[in-house]
């Protein structure tokens, strides 16, 4: 059997369960919903989720009922929130696996309500409304949200939460999230008075934890800020965050070229001096963005070195100038080595992107290692 490509993600799951506490505190008594959707924007949903839960994490919130039914397959059995639209005849599927879908689409409000009028005894269903108070992606704008809510009650759909999605709470002007909130409670009165009282109430997300008030919510949804990273520069850094991830590689190749040598595709990078050229087994084919050639920085020895030339599909270059590498030593694509760290806004701001980008695009064909930080510190304090 061949040896593994060196080539892997380590996850510290200490740094999840530490980021979900933080979150907690500053919750100031909501429940939190911790969102693994896309594989725990790459950090591995099933062993975040865990970790997450065990912090004190309430809900667990995915994209679609296929996502949801893994995280029962393997054991979880917490409340899981399906955050994007479901299609008409999942319905079954997503109630079997004691899943909550978001009623969100006018297809998904009729299909639910038809197959709810078939049923025979047993738990109502149970769903959350989505409500679009300005994003206009997916809900039910006034005043189709309280005709929506009426349709589900009278086909014994229990409404147990409503919500709706910020658009600009990661932005430096806030005026557009108030807005927003301000027709969240006035869709929540108007349902009131009909006598229509969801038990969770959910705006918030993690750009708008520590920034707007939120009267109206007692669950907050959090998701890049669980893998320790703020929303946007415009959020001011209030909580003390871990990263999580780091993506790693092992040196494959040095070479010493003279002054004046091409580096990759296309000979855009030309060497100023005689200079340590290394290579490593990660390119754009595994989530290493192309963007990042000869932009990005990578860590050897605890020091930055630049990328070289063009990201190829399996490979790419680092000019190391006379820093010693060797064949075989680890190098960091994203995190810390030593006092250094390249970040995911470093590489986002690379590549001209956004940092949730950088976190989800690494592929799942690369191996994720997880390890336990706060584990492994109190084992070696632990005499033997």
């Amino acid at each position: 059997m061949s040896e593994p490509r060196p080539l892997w993600v380590e996850i510290d799951l200490a740094a999840i369960r530490h980021n979900v506490r933080q979150l907690l505190a500053a919750n100031k008594g909501r429940a939190l919903l911790a969102v693994v959707k896309a594989d725990a924007y790459g950090h591995g949903a099933i062993e975040v989720a865990r970790v997450a839960l065990s912090a004190g994490a309430a809900w667990l919130g995915v994209v679609s009922a296929e996502e949801g039914a893994a995280l029962r397959r393997a054991g979880i059995t917490a409340p899981i929130l399906i955050l994007g639209a479901f299609f008409p005849g999942e319905e079954s599927f997503i109630f079997s696996h004691r899943l909550t879908p978001a009623v969100a689409t006018e297809e998904s409000l009729v299909s639910l309500c038809r197959w709810a009028a078939t049923r025979t005894g047993g738990e109502p269903p149970t769903v959350h409304l989505k409500v679009d108070t300005g994003m206009g992606r997916l809900g039910f704008r006034l005043p189709e949200v309280v005709r929506a809510a009426g349709t589900l009650a009278a086909h014994g759909v229990r409404i147990d939460g409503l919500f709706t999605h910020l658009a600009t709470a990661d932005e430096a002007d806030l005026a557009y999230a108030h807005q927003q909130l301000a027709a969240f409670a006035e869709i929540r009165r108007r349902l009131l008075e009909r006598g229509i009282a969801p038990r969770w109430l959910h705006a918030g997300n993690s750009a708008a934890l520590a920034r707007l008030p939120m009267a109206e919510d007692n669950m907050v949804r959090s998701g890049i800020s669980l893998y320790g990273l703020y929303p946007s520069p415009a959020v001011p850094p209030c909580l003390d965050l871990r990263p999580a991830l780091s993506f790693k590689a092992r040196v494959v190749a040095v070479r010493r070229l003279p002054a004046g040598s091409t580096v990759s595709y296309g000979a855009t990078y030309v060497t100023k001096r005689e200079t340590n050229i290394v290579t490593l087994p990660v390119g754009y084919a595994d989530g290493y963005n192309r963007l990042f050639s000869n932009k990005g920085q990578v860590l050897l020895g605890g020091k930055k070195f630049p990328i070289a030339g063009r990201i190829t599909m399996n490979l790419c270059m680092v000019d190391a100038g006379d820093h010693e590498v060797k064949v075989g030593e680890e190098a960091v694509l994203l995190g810390r080595q030593g006092d250094e760290a390249v970040t995911a806004d470093d590489l986002a701001a690379a590549a001209g992107t956004i940092n949730y980008e950088i976190l989800c695009m690494i592929g799942r064909h690369v191996p994720r290692l997880y390890i336990d930080s706060a584990r492994e510190a109190d084992d070696q304090k632990t005499p033997r």
